[in-house]
């Protein structure tokens, strides 16, 4: 928990710096390539609500849940899942654009929200990080993933899921599925006020194969 606390000045450190250079007007500084995502589209279209709701409906989403977003833009399904059950929401993205929007984002749905640690220091509910979604630490901590990101990062982070969440976390993503993976376990189709076919698919981590023994 310290190293979250930690993080999120980290965080802020890191956004004034991306101010101050340029990098979210196009300046001229750059990573260098050994640093940048595996996968990174700055393609951004927000998920209507209705069918954020139905992902929350179809993975139960409750008080106890941590809950990773992967490509979250505004980090809004996250705020949104803080502040009608109280979940705990992590928010990747690469793209400092959609960073400030979600700071933004913080003060319209959830800067009163928070939860104790150690008796005086209070922590946001939701965090956001400038990160890669391929190379996530702390994974393994989801009790749910929501996405709304191409197949082909899907294909990259298949195995990802496979070795690192726990059996019993779902995975629910808005129109796109992996090419090789776990089969659905529900899909739902949901109207909202742009379209009448988005699709809401939902995984549940499978119970993890136990390895024969070299002997049989």
């Amino acid at each position: 928990m310290l190293k979250r606390i930690l993080g999120l000045t980290a965080f802020a450190v890191c956004i004034a710096v991306l101010l101050n250079t340029g990098t979210i007007t196009g300046g001229e500084k750059k990573k260098d390539k050994k640093d940048d995502p595996k996968y990174n589209n700055p393609t951004f279209v927000p998920t209507a609500d209705e069918v954020i709701e139905k992902m929350f409906e179809m993975a139960k989403v409750n008080k106890d849940d941590v809950i990773f977003d992967l490509g979250c833009g505004d980090n809004r399904i996250c705020f949104m899942a803080a502040k009608k059950y109280r979940a705990r929401g992590v928010g990747i993205e690469t793209n400092p654009v959609r960073i400030k929007e979600a700071m933004e984002m913080f003060e319209k749905y959830n800067k009163d929200d928070a939860i104790s640690y150690g008796g005086s220091i209070k922590l946001p509910l939701v965090e956001t990080r400038h990160g890669d979604a391929l190379a996530i630490k702390d994974l393994k901590d989801a009790t749910v993933v929501v996405m709304y990101m191409f197949p082909e990062f899907m294909d990259l982070w298949f195995p990802i899921a496979e070795k690192t969440l726990k059996p019993g976390t779902r995975i629910v993503s808005h129109d796109y599925s992996w090419t090789k993976g776990w089969e659905p376990t529900a899909t739902a189709t949901v109207k909202s006020s742009t379209r009448d076919n988005h699709k809401a698919i939902l995984w549940i981590v499978p119970e993890k194969k136990k390895k024969k023994a070299a002997n049989e």
